[in-house]
């Protein structure tokens, strides 16, 4: 395999179209799967009844589509059978008379692993039609999108590759004799230029072509196309993990720090109300407490006696006060408990349960008579939470947070204060749009830098 100074400019262009169609793939992923979440919120019966609407719609289209495409002679040096006998090859005979094939059958009626390695193949540049890479094209960047999401095992990365390497081919192919790359390599470079556009991944990227093709000479390419569809795709959005993560509400914190976190302290993006327990708490209290938020961590003060400033004990989590609630770990005067608190609990009953396997509040039921009872919650609290002062560095605080792993960061005040701590630091308090909402002159510095 050879390459010359005249080849890099459709390479260029091929990375910088990549580029773009990434990121209208992310963005359009982003969509649909917002449209999914609404849907599976509804239950269990309209997730079933999406999964199988997709699966119909996707196996009328891929049935149908071959029936567009016409029949083509065999080649005479034809390295395999032809036309293909069995699931796998390159000549899939679909309805065509003896010794000719189906080219964009041969395509869908594959594995991804045999599509791939025939788009990737060379010698094959009179293999394809060109309106069967472009529907192939079309219909593999569609029909990725609408089946991510749905309730079956589907994946990203071999879709994306599909699709990429029928992009690079039908470049290829429109290329034809003003290039010395063959159609097969162009397919290897749209597929690198399509993966750089959605996962803007670049050194795994490269390896992992590299492995596919087993070439060390196509590294140069490869690199200039995974930093140019790259960067060209940063413009529009972020990496198709990050913004999956956002459509789906989940809270992703970076491995550093933003410059703009160095120019504000904890203190300024800690919002009320706190939530505050006594270390000897009446149970209609906690009851109505937790009904009425969804907090899942709770500070608890001792009130010391006057003009003594209230003590913080430590940290309860909601888990933990459900499970009192269920157990009616309940005192009928204001003291602290003598007897060993965890007799009537084992360890299961405190242990981290599954998402959506926890016990809630609306199914806990309590008498008139107990709400006006007590829970001693000393022996449950967390009695060495971690904390810091009000006055720190937002962005040493997001380091501490991330590093430790921490779930809730207790903010407490620098001089003795009236309340022994200022708020709660959170995943949701460090992102960027919580603190661009409290500050949006940040918003705006950061635009324009």
């Amino acid at each position: 395999m050879s390459y010359h100074l005249k080849d890099v400019p459709p390479v260029l262009a091929l990375a910088f179209v990549g580029g773009i169609l990434g990121s209208l793939y992310n963005y359009l992923l982003t969509k649909v799967l917002r449209i999914y979440n609404l849907i599976h919120e509804k239950g269990i019966m309209y997730k079933v009844f999406l999964a199988c609407s997709v699966s119909i719609f996707t196996s009328s289209l891929l049935f149908g589509l071959p029936w567009l495409a016409s029949c083509r002679s065999c080649p005479a040096d034809a390295s395999e059978a032809c036309p293909t006998i069995g699931r796998s090859g390159n000549y899939k005979k679909f309805q065509c008379p003896p010794g000719h094939y189906n080219d964009l059958a041969s395509l869908i009626f594959n594995t991804n692993d045999d599509a791939i390695r025939n788009l990737f193949s060379k010698n094959t540049n009179s293999e394809f039609q060109y309106s069967s890479v472009l529907i192939f094209l079309i219909t593999c960047f569609c029909l990725s999108i609408f089946s991510y999401g749905v309730v079956v095992p589907a994946g990203l990365f071999v879709p994306v590759i599909v699709t990429g390497a029928s992009y690079g081919r039908f470049v290829g192919m429109l290329m034809g004799s003003y290039t010395n790359l063959n159609h097969g390599l162009y397919a290897v470079l749209g597929a690198a230029s399509l993966l750089g556009g959605t996962m803007r991944m670049t050194v795994s990227l490269c390896v992992i072509i590299l492995e596919l093709t087993n070439n060390l000479l196509l590294l140069p390419l490869v690199m200039l196309v995974l930093l140019v569809s790259k960067t060209t795709a940063d413009v529009f959005n972020s990496n198709i993990y990050d913004l999956i993560m956002k459509a789906k509400g989940l809270l992703y914190l970076k491995g550093h720090a933003e410059p703009y976190m160095r120019q504000l302290t904890v203190s300024d993006i800690v919002t009320g109300p706190l939530q505050l327990f006594n270390g000897i708490e009446k149970v209609g209290n906690i009851v109505h407490v937790l009904r009425t938020t969804g907090h899942n961590g709770f500070p608890v003060i001792d009130e010391s006696p006057p003009p003594e400033p209230p003590i913080l004990f430590g940290l309860v989590l909601r888990a933990h006060l459900i499970e009192l609630l269920k157990k009616k770990a309940f005192v009928s005067t204001p003291v602290r408990t003598t007897t060993d608190a965890f007799e009537q609990f084992s360890s299961e009953d405190f242990a981290k349960r599954g998402l959506g396997n926890g016990d809630k509040i609306e199914d806990i039921e309590l008498m008139e008579e107990e709400m006006e009872m007590y829970i001693d919650l000393h022996p449950f609290t967390n009695a060495s939470p971690y904390t810091v002062v009000e006055t720190m560095s937002l962005a040493k605080a997001l380091i501490l947070f991330r590093q430790v792993g921490l779930r809730h960061l207790l903010v407490i005040p620098k001089m003795s204060s009236i309340s022994p701590i200022v708020g709660i630091l959170t995943r949701h308090d460090f992102m960027p749009e919580h603190i661009f909402g409290m500050h949006p002159m940040l918003a705006s510095s950061k635009s324009k830098r």
